[in-house]
């Protein structure tokens, strides 16, 4: 369990002190989400992606379905280079009073490279088998998740294509979530984070 004064500790912004930014990556599914939601209660700050991608296509008035999101991920790398993504939360980076801000859904080391310009990055890769991750996500029932294996298919190649295998190979620490509990994940992704803080 994460308890104690040390783990309960909040972290607030210090001027001077620079952010730790911790890209969670991996596969749809992974448990990228769960960890950065659990972590938030620790005075993390915690930004999405996909919700800048939603957010796009709400802007665009597009319907948010996996396939619709994923071209426009893909127009947004085409159009405005494979950092594009990583463009679009800078303001929320920018004014997050945490130092230290849990990115959820980095996708390649181009959006790592844009993250690099706003604190330090640490790059924590979260695995877990096909199987594993079809489960979370049919019983997440987000409008995007895949309804089928052969979707979710569709979607992993979707997210290697562009890049996804990269910071998952240059990853600074990697997770296991084949078999943990949703606390053992989260106890062990704290424990790697407060290992990075200095």
């Amino acid at each position: 369990m994460i308890s104690g004064s040390f783990i309960d500790w909040k972290f607030s912004a210090i001027a001077g002190v620079a952010k730790l930014i911790v890209c969670l990556t991996g596969m749809p599914g992974a448990g990228k989400s769960t960890i950065a939601d659990a972590l938030k209660s620790k005075g993390f700050d915690k930004i999405t992606m996909g919700d800048a991608v939603r957010a796009e296509a709400v802007l665009r008035k597009i319907e948010p379905t996996s396939a619709n999101l994923g071209k426009l991920m893909l127009d947004l790398r085409e159009k405005k280079g494979p950092g594009a993504v990583a463009e679009l939360i800078k303001d929320q980076i920018a004014n997050s009073k945490s130092n230290v801000i849990l990115i959820d859904g980095v996708r390649s080391i181009a959006e790592v490279e844009v993250l690099k310009k706003f604190g330090t990055v640490k790059i924590l890769a979260v695995h877990a088998s096909g199987d594993t991750r079809f489960g979370f996500l049919t019983n997440r029932k987000r409008s995007d998740d895949p309804e089928n294996r052969e979707e979710l298919v569709i979607r992993d190649s979707r997210e290697i294509k562009v890049g996804m295998s990269e910071p998952i190979a240059l990853a600074d620490e990697t997770l296991s979530n084949n078999n943990l509990t949703i606390q053992q994940l989260v106890d062990s992704a704290y424990n790697i984070i407060k290992g990075w803080i200095k």
